[in-house]
C-alpha cells in the first residue's frame, strides 16, 4: 500500500530531519510537512506542505481529510524550559493536541501514530542510574507531567481503540542542521556554536550535571526503525525508553578541546534549568528498545563530537 504520511511539528529540531528522512525513503510528494510557520529551510520546496495547528480543530480535520494519512507524526510541543515560561499553553499543546491527533486517526483510520515522550516524564523520586522502563514517575515539569500523561493517554487508545500509537522518551537530542526548541538540555547544541565563533561557552548546567543524549542522525534512525517494526514485535505501548550517550558539560568540553585546545567552558550560576535537569536520569536501560526493534546507536561523544565541528564548520 502507498504510504502517505502527515508529519505535524515539521519545522522543529526533530521535524526539520525526520522529513528529509521520510521523504527519502518515502517520496517527496508523500510525505507532507504541517506546520504553523512557512518553513525557511531546504525542504520548504521538496514537497507539500500544509499550515496546521494542531490545536484547530477545523483546520486539522480538513488535513486529515484531504490526505487520508497511512502514517501521522506528532512532534508539535512546547519543550521543557519553555514550557514553564507558560505552563498553561504547554499544557494546551501537548495535550489536547496529542487527544485531537488521536481521534482524527481514529476517524479517518490512519494505520500508524507516532508521538515523541521525553526523560523528562521523570522525576526526582525516579532511578538516577540506568534509569529503567518501568519506575517511579513523578515530573515536576509541565512540559514532563505532559509527557506521563500523554504516555497513558497513547497506551489507553491502543488498548480500548486497538490504534497502533509508537512512542520514544528522547533524551537531549544534539544536532547541527536544526536550532534547538527550549529545552534543558540545549547547552549541548548551543555550546558547539560558541566554540566556533567565540572559543568559549558559559554552560548553564553545572560541571558535573550528567545528562544522556542522542545524536540527531541516531533519533531519527531510531523514530523510523520502530515505525517500521511489525506491531507483534512492539511490548511497550506508552513510550519506549532509548539511550544513546551519557555525559557532562565539564566531559563534553573536554572533548572539544581535542579538536580546540584553547577551548575555555565557564558556567552560569542560579539558572531555573538546572533545578529541572537534577530531577532528570544521568542514565537510561533501553534494553526493551534493543529487544523489540534491534536498536542500537551509532554515535559516541567523540564521534558526535566530531561531525558537530566539523558540520558547523562548513
Amino acid at each position: 500500500m502507498k504510504e502517505t504520511i502527515l508529519v505535524l511539528g515539521s519545522n522543529g529540531q526533530i521535524g526539520t530531519e525526520l522529513v528529509t528522512a521520510l521523504r527519502e525513503a518515502y517520496g517527496s510528494n508523500q510525505v507532507v510537512a504541517c506546520d504553523i510557520r512557512r518553513p525557511d529551510y531546504e525542504i520548504k520546496n521538496a514537497g507539500p506542505f500544509e499550515f496546521v495547528n494542531v490545536l484547530d480543530k477545523d483546520i486539522l480535520k480538513a488535513t486529515f481529510e484531504k490526505y487520508k494519512p497511512t502514517q501521522v507524526y506528532l512532534l508539535a510541543a512546547l519543550l521543557s524550559a519553555t514550557g514553564e515560561q507558560n505552563p498553561k499553553l504547554a499544557w494546551d499543546l501537548n495535550m489536547n493536541g496529542l487527544l485531537n491527533v488521536l481521534d482524527f486517526a481514529l476517524a479517518y483510520r490512519t494505520a500508524k501514530v507516532y508521538w515523541p515522550s521525553s526523560i523528562a516524564a521523570f522525576g526526582p523520586n525516579s532511578p538516577k542510574n540506568n534509569t529503567p522502563q518501568f519506575c517511579t514517575m513523578d515530573p515536576n515539569t509541565v512540559y514532563g507531567i505532559s509527557k506521563l500523561a500523554g504516555e497513558r493517554w497513547c497506551e489507553y487508545y491502543h488498548q480500548k481503540y486497538n490504534l497502533d500509537v509508537r512512542s520514544i522518551r528522547y533524551p537531549g537530542l544534539i544536532s547541527w542542521k536544526a536550532a534547538p526548541g527550549g529545552g534543558t538540555t540545549d547547552y549541548a547544541v548551543h555550546i558547539f556554536h560558541d566554540a566556533l565563533m567565540k572559543n568559549s561557552y558559559n554552560s548553564f548546567l553545572s560541571a558535573e550535571t550528567e545528562l544522556p543524549m542522542l545524536y540527531m542522525d541516531d533519533a531519527i534512525k531510531g523514530t523510523i526503525e520502530l515505525m517500521d517494526a511489525p506491531a507483534e514485535n512492539i511490548t511497550i505501548r506508552s513510550s519506549y525508553n532509548l539511550a544513546g550517550v551519557s555525559f557532562t558539560p565539564e566531559q563534553l568540553g573536554a572533548e572539544i578541546r581535542k579538536h580546540l585546545p584553547d577551548f575555555k567552558l565557564g558556567y552560569v550560576e542560579n539558572d531555573p534549568r538546572q533545578a529541572i535537569a537534577n530531577s532528570w536520569p544521568g542514565s537510561i536501560d533501553d534494553s526493551y528498545a534493543v529487544k523489540d526493534w534491534n536498536w542500537k546507536p551509532q554515535f559516541d561523544l567523540a564521534k558526535m563530537t566530531t561531525e558537530m565541528l566539523n558540520n558547523l564548520k562548513k
